[in-house]
């Protein structure tokens, strides 16, 4: 068995973090959420993973390598243009060839295994697996309907859902899927389907298993949905501790866990948690309190008299401030920095 993880999205709810690199590399927990797409396929003894990208993700190749570091082999695939999940998974016909493969969508982050999802697809004699979850705004998402235990039929944000058991980005193909791609029409968003072929495999007569989870996802879609995985994760990790990284210095802080912090960082005279990541050569310096944060590698902030918390730091960002304001909500893209200096006030 295979796998294929799909990357080539370009991530616009994610600006401007992902104008300078692809959304699937953005850290949770610093760590790229493609490690994390890796590391499930691995657990279920996937070894040979096939990734889409666009041409213009330079950034990928070089970071994940052959896939020796996680023991496995790595198959880089470009899809030029994003014409959907279906289309993705054509291209990919070639490396997949003849096996079943596992498909993942590079910006999810699953809480739980794969296991379930492979359990599904052997006991049951099944053609494919898809992994469902409830959700409490179906119409956001391709949902399925199930009818007494067998999966009957999906549909791609439908305006009436017949259910709301949502399709969460982990599936299991055999190669009958290429036959329902190759029919596939582009939908009213100009895409060609996942769901679609499903369905055509359904209506063709094969059968396709569900898995159905509780387990916490994200699509890891927007900056909210960034820091909420960055907070599972860091429970998940740490509970209520923290971890420091070799060679950093941490002096005079209060720390309220998870707060994980990255290499090569001098943090001094901070307050610091619950809910923070600090990526490798941060500085951070006289900051009253900072939490559900992320910090990414070379920010900074100093002299922060206030709280700061919901927030985003870019790559070598920089944050000064005097002000006495009692709180702030910050999105710094990369290599961006603000000054805000100490407010005068008259005397009354």
């Amino acid at each position: 068995m295979k796998g294929l993880i799909l990357c080539a999205g370009r991530g616009t709810r994610l600006h401007p973090f992902s104008y300078s690199q692809p959304k699937t590399l953005l850290p949770v927990a610093n760590h790229p959420v493609l490690h994390y797409c890796i590391s499930k396929l691995r657990e279920v003894g996937v070894q040979e993973i096939g990734i889409v990208i666009h041409p213009s993700q330079v950034q990928i190749p070089p970071l994940v390598g052959n896939g020796s570091q996680f023991g496995a082999t790595i198959t880089f695939i470009e899809q030029e243009v994003p014409l959907g999940i279906a289309h993705a998974v054509h291209l990919a016909q070639p490396f997949l060839q003849d096996e079943p493969f596992i498909l993942l969508l590079g910006d999810n982050l699953l809480m739980d295994s794969l296991h379930g999802l492979m359990r599904a697809f052997t006991s049951d004699n099944s053609d494919g697996a898809v992994m469902l979850s409830e959700v409490e705004r179906p119409q956001d998402y391709g949902i399925a309907e199930v009818q007494e235990g067998r999966l009957v039929s999906v549909e791609e944000k439908p305006r009436q859902p017949k259910s709301n058991l949502a399709v969460i980005g982990a599936y299991l193909f055999t190669p009958p899927i290429f036959e329902s791609i190759a029919t596939l029409q582009p939908s009213a968003r100009g895409e060609y389907e996942i769901t679609d072929a499903i369905q055509s495999m359904i209506d063709r007569g094969f059968h396709i298993a569900h898995a159905l989870t509780s387990g916490k996802y994200s699509d890891v879609g927007t900056i909210d949905r960034w820091l909420e995985a960055n907070r599972w994760m860091l429970a998940k990790d740490l509970g209520n501790t923290h971890r420091v990284g070799e060679g950093s210095i941490v002096t005079n802080c209060e720390i309220v866990g998870p707060v994980l912090i990255g290499e090569g960082c001098h943090i001094e005279n901070c307050r610091l948690g619950p809910y923070v990541s600090i990526q490798n050569g941060v500085h951070l310096q006289n900051c009253a309190h900072i939490e559900n944060s992320i910090m990414l590698e070379n920010s900074s902030l100093m002299d922060v008299a206030w709280s700061i918390t919901d927030s985003v730091f870019g790559r070598s960002s920089h944050l000064v401030g005097q002000s006495t304001d009692t709180s702030g909500v910050f999105i710094l893209s990369d290599k961006s920095s603000i000054r805000i200096p100490a407010v005068k006030r008259e005397d009354t």
